[in-house]
């Protein structure tokens, strides 16, 4: 059912009744949990892979890396594509994307079909990510308290927390463990599917444009520290997800169930510390949480997952501190970027996160050409614990330059002004005479000058004698 925009008292979805508005924001929140739960339901599966199909450690962590990198263009590319098309169609192809990417590991020979199912998954979840939430964010309003934006991001962190869980489980207490996850998730895509398809579709409201990255003047220092803050996060959720499990496997634990439930640990800490920000603001919440990353990247950086209640430890202080650096790193920037360039700033920012993602894992592969897998690393955490206390300082810095809005003085409930920014007098009302401050005031360059000495007239002389 296609709704066209008239003059009903909603001006959100014209016709659409709470009850069916509740039930799409239903359907928008499922679809990002399906979806990202199976873009990380491989994780606990890479050292079974690797055994498999005999492949080298850096190309298992390009393999992991490819998701990131493919995601990020996705995001920027495919991000207005809702307006244009509206919700529906894109959630169908992003459906589409998912149960190929699902269908390459399930009927997987070798490496090229894994690369392959990445791929698909990174295009899935990256189209995805902007038509949910704009499904969610406008269903949503007035139905709840909490914004779309927020209910997207849970049901995101949820998804990606509830995949290694899912995949670990399966794959060590079900038969086929390399083919029955992905059979599970193509049947929750098949019911996301039917879902979708009774999605209200709302009519064109612009056309399709890929989303630039910009980053606007006067914002540009509490962005650098924003997106190096969320960077350093995803970077430790990117090296859990991508060679702990290898690590954990080589250290002796083979318990499938018990790495997924590691893997999640991170994600399901920062999923509890996320609603902590408001009450911490944005400053506190990324030194505190780059504080609990930096803590996080020593412990694996001296056990290297030959440890696994040391490994286990990292992954619950890595979740506190991810949901802190990045919930705060995204409240910052959204509190800094003008509301007309609002899309290209957190674009821009996203970039950055994927990047962290990523790219960390594809230089613990580099390593390895000639260094052990737990050497690569310590190696790789090491440098990354050495920019904490860098994105600290930036942090600090943002923020101290940052005016502080303030209300005037002697008033209360008024309009928020910032310090730097001059108080301006209040207009004399009509016929009112000026008030006495006490002080001398400048006469205007304009008034006739007084005389002084002998000549000096009194005050009124010059005024006409009264009328007896």
């Amino acid at each position: 059912m296609t709704v066209s925009h008239s003059s009903d008292p909603d001006p959100v979805v014209p016709g659409l009744p709470p009850r069916a508005r509740a039930r799409e924001v239903r359907t928008g929140l499922s679809v990002l949990v399906v979806l990202t739960c199976g873009a990380y339901l491989p994780s606990p599966l890479y050292p079974a892979y690797q055994s498999a199909f005999a492949i080298s450690d850096l190309t298992m962590t390009l393999v992991y890396a490819t998701f990131a990198l493919v995601s990020a263009p996705a995001l920027l590319l495919f991000g207005s594509a809702s307006d244009a098309l509206g919700p529906r169609s894109v959630l169908r192809a992003s459906i589409g994307l998912a149960a190929l990417g699902s269908a390459c590991f399930a009927l997987a020979p070798g490496v090229a079909w894994l690369l392959a199912g990445r791929a698909a998954q990174g295009l899935a979840l990256g189209a995805a990510t902007g038509a949910a939430t704009a499904l969610i964010s406008e269903r949503a309003r007035g139905l709840t308290r909490l914004g779309g934006a927020v209910l997207a991001t849970t049901a995101f962190v949820a998804g990606t927390a509830a995949g290694p869980v899912a995949g670990g489980v399966l794959a060590e207490h079900a038969p086929a463990p390399r083919v029955l996850p992905f059979v599970v998730h193509l049947v929750l895509l098949g019911i996301c599917w039917q879902r979708v398809t009774h999605l209200a579709d709302l009519a064109p409201r612009g056309r399709w444009r890929p989303t630039r990255p910009r980053i606007p003047r006067g914002t540009r220092l509490p962005f650098t520290a924003a997106a190096m803050t969320g960077a350093l996060a995803w970077t430790v959720a990117g090296l859990f997800l991508a060679v702990i499990p290898a690590l954990l496997a080589r250290s002796g634990q083979r318990d499938q169930a018990v790495i997924g439930g590691i893997l999640s640990a991170v994600l399901l800490c920062s999923v509890l510390t996320q609603p902590l920000v408001p009450r911490l603001g944005t400053r506190r919440a990324q030194l505190t949480g780059l504080g609990a990353l930096l803590v996080s990247l020593l412990l694996l950086a001296w056990t290297a997952g030959g440890s696994v209640p040391v490994t286990l430890l990292a992954a619950v202080v890595a979740g506190a501190g991810h949901g802190l650096a990045y919930g705060g790193s995204a409240a910052a920037v959204d509190a800094v970027a003008p509301a007309g360039e609002r899309g290209a700033t957190t674009g821009a920012l996203n970039l950055a996160f994927y990047l962290g993602a990523g790219l960390p894992a594809i230089a613990v592969g580099l390593v390895t050409l000639g260094r052990p897998l737990s050497t690569a690393t310590s190696w790789v955490t090491a440098v990354a614990a050495a920019l904490v206390p860098v994105a600290c300082a930036v942090v600090v810095v943002s923020h101290r330059r940052r005016p502080r809005p303030t209300a005037p003085a002697g008033r209360r409930g008024g309009v928020p002004r910032l310090r730097s920014e001059p108080v301006p007098p209040e207009a004399p009302r009509p016929g009112a005479r000026p008030e006495h401050t006490g002080r001398r005031s400048r006469r205007s360059p304009l008034a006739p000058a007084k005389r002084s000495g002998p000549g000096r007239r009194r005050a009124g002389a010059d005024r006409p004698p009264a009328r007896r």
